[in-house]
């Protein structure tokens, strides 16, 4: 069993989108194995989006993550850190076709409702950036 992170964004929550996300979620056979609603602060967010932190664009980013409380999850399944992001579609909500995540509850690239970790690597460094060891459990 391989385990994934999503955040529920923003404008998730904003929309009241969590219950439908969740949903999909878990119809698609995922296991949530960790959960908690935190607000995100600058420091976690620069170290979360290190790799962009130094482009013209951050701060967006930061003030839009940083805009309202958010839901950490991790989940468990069979490769699910690809089927979790087949299931959102593409990062830009209004290339996603109707039917996924992004697709159906997106508006733009950055109000794409969920971030998912991208690759089992980065699941892993995710999971243990918001996650403290005794907050997963085995289910």
């Amino acid at each position: 069993m391989q385990r994934t992170f999503v955040i529920f964004k923003p404008d998730c929550m904003a929309q009241r989108h969590v219950g439908n996300v969740l949903n999909r979620f878990e119809s698609a056979g995922f296991t949530v194995v960790g959960c908690k609603m935190m607000r995100l602060t600058p420091a976690k967010l620069r170290e979360h989006y290190a790799h962009v932190a130094d482009k013209p664009f951050y701060p967006e980013i930061e003030a839009f993550m940083s805009s309202r409380p958010v839901i950490a999850m991790a989940l468990e399944g069979d490769g699910i850190v690809q089927k979790v992001r087949d299931l959102l579609g593409p990062t830009d909500s209004r290339k996603a076709p109707k039917g996924t995540i992004r697709g159906d509850f997106g508006t733009e690239m950055m109000k794409n409702v969920v971030h998912a970790s991208d690759s089992d690597e980065n699941a892993k460094a995710e999971l243990a950036r918001f996650f403290e060891p005794g907050e997963l459990f085995n289910v």
